[in-house]
Formats: C-alpha cells, structure tokens, sequence
C-alpha cells in the first residue's frame, strides 16, 4: 500500500468530516420537512417535531392532492418541463453543431461564438425583458415561460464542447458515405451524445421545475400558475388561499396547519426531481467530465 503521512490521514479525515456536515446540512431540513408533513399539528405548534413524525396523519397530503389549484399547477409544470427542455434540447444542439467546427469549415464561427458569450455577460434587463414578451403577445400563456429563454448559452457550450471532443474520423467516414450534415447530426453524433444531453437537459428540466420568478412576472391568471409560483404564493398567503379551497376552513384547521399543509406540498414538489436525478447520473458526472474545457 502506498505510504501515507501524518498530514495526508489528517487532511483525508477532514475531508470525510466536513463532506459529511456538509451532506447533513442538505439532508436533514429535507427530513425535518418531510416529518412535519406526516404530524399532527399540535406537535408541530409546539415544536416537538425533529425528524421523525409525530401523531402520524396524512391529512395535509389528502388535502393537497385534492385541492385542484395544486394539481392544476402541478399539471402546467409538467407541461412546461416537457416543452421546455424538448426547445432547450433542440436549440443547443443546432447551434453546438455548427460552433463545434472550426473557421475553415464554419467561417463565421468566431462572430457567433462572441455574440453568444455578450449574452451570458450581459442582458437587457428586466423591464425590457417584459416588454419583449409583452410584444410578443406571449404574456398569460405557457410560451412566455419556455420561449424567451429557449438555448441555455452555458449548456449549450458544455455540448459543443462535448462534440469538439470526438473523433473527427466518424463525420469524414459518413461524409465519404454521402451524409449531409443533418445526416451526421441526428444519425451519427447524438447516439453518442448521450451523456452530454442527459446532463444539459437535467440542467434544463431542473431549471423549469424550480423557476417560480417567470410565472409570477408573466401569469395574471392564478389559475395558470405553474407549481413554483404557486407553493410561492402558498407560503405568503396560505390561510387566504385555505378559506378559498371550498372546504370546511375550520374543521382543515383542526386537523392540519400552516406548517404540516406547507412541508406536504413542499414536499410534493420535490418528488419530481428526486424521481429523475437518480436515472440520470450515471450520465451526468460523466458529461460534465467530457463536455468541460481541457487545455
């Protein structure tokens, strides 16, 4: 075994310390929510609840799953993931392409790489951002959520680069083949992209799901809220929308409160993204590894 110093075991036994407070500091408010879902609300009141539940209910779930306004905004962020990151996926892809060459094969490579990084550098800002969409005539629809940001500049880079990466002999067999560059693209390159796709969409479907700004600026309409701005809007004014839920406001109160209601929907929420990360990070470790700039 190769020898260790006294330094390297002292600094090998901080890492593991401090890795693993940093691991409980992200774990334990996730289970201290998910605890509080599952209580009774006199237990919660009086702050008995750590991380295991007390006075087992599922009241606050039963309550958000059949409170339409939930499902209803559960149903536009599904909706919004599924044509956002197909938009995102679609864009990056068409302009890694090109970028992924170099001047002599794509003379105006530099001028539209520039132009790209101006945009990560620099924005116009939020009020022209609304009067853009505004114009547009996107404002109250699902458009004005996925459109306005539609290639993910930095996203796009980690899957130019990915394509920089591979071997230039797999595009000069097909173009001796007689493959045209659409050919090559959607036939040759993205089965072996995907480790690359799996981490830029990832990157966009989180995205999607855990913006809660956009919905706020550009939905009028509550009812078009997707789930975000929605448990934003819960958490300031969760009493209000409880009297408006149709049901009997204090026999709810009763048998949940403000904080069991709020962690169950919180928690709702969360499911998706723990559902989907696992699938896809075998992928993702290994496209950020490839994609990333080497020199």
């Amino acid at each position: 075994m190769k020898y260790r110093s006294r330094g390297q075991k002292v600094f090998t036994v901080f890492n593991y310390i401090f890795i693993t407070i940093v691991v409980l500091s992200c774990i334990l408010p996730l289970i201290n929510t998910l605890a509080i879902s599952f209580s009774s609300p006199k237990f919660v009141s009086a702050g008995k609840v750590y991380f295991l539940p007390k006075g087992f209910t599922l009241t606050s779930y039963a309550f958000a799953i059949s409170n339409g306004k939930f499902m209803q905004a559960f149903k536009i962020s599904v909706e919004r993931c599924v044509l956002g990151v197909a938009i995102n996926l679609f864009m990056m892809i068409t302009a890694a392409y090109p970028l992924s060459k170099s001047t002599k094969r794509f003379a105006a490579r530099n001028f539209y790489m520039t132009f790209y990084v101006i945009t990560m550098l620099f924005g116009g800002g939020l009020i022209p951002y609304y009067i853009l969409v505004t114009q547009l005539g996107l404002m109250n629809t699902i458009w004005s959520l996925v459109l306005p940001l539609s290639t993910p500049v930095y996203s796009m880079v980690i899957l130019m680069n990915f394509m920089r990466n591979l071997p230039p002999e797999m595009e000069e067999a097909a173009m001796i083949d007689g493959a045209g560059h659409f050919r090559i693209l959607f036939s040759i390159l993205l089965p072996v992209l995907k480790p690359a796709l799996a981490t830029v969409g990832l990157f966009a479907f989180v995205y999607h799901w855990n913006d809660w700004f956009t919905g706020a600026l550009f939905m009028h309409d509550p009812s078009k809220y997707p789930l975000q701005t929605y448990l934003q809007t819960l958490l300031t004014n969760f009493r209000d929308m409880l009297r408006q839920s149709g049901s009997d406001y204090y026999t709810l109160l009763s048998r949940m409160n403000e904080q069991t209601g709020r962690a169950a929907q919180l928690f709702l929420g969360l499911v998706p993204i723990l559902i989907v990360y696992p699938f896809l990070q075998k992928y993702f470790t290994t496209g950020l590894v490839i994609g990333s700039v080497k020199g």
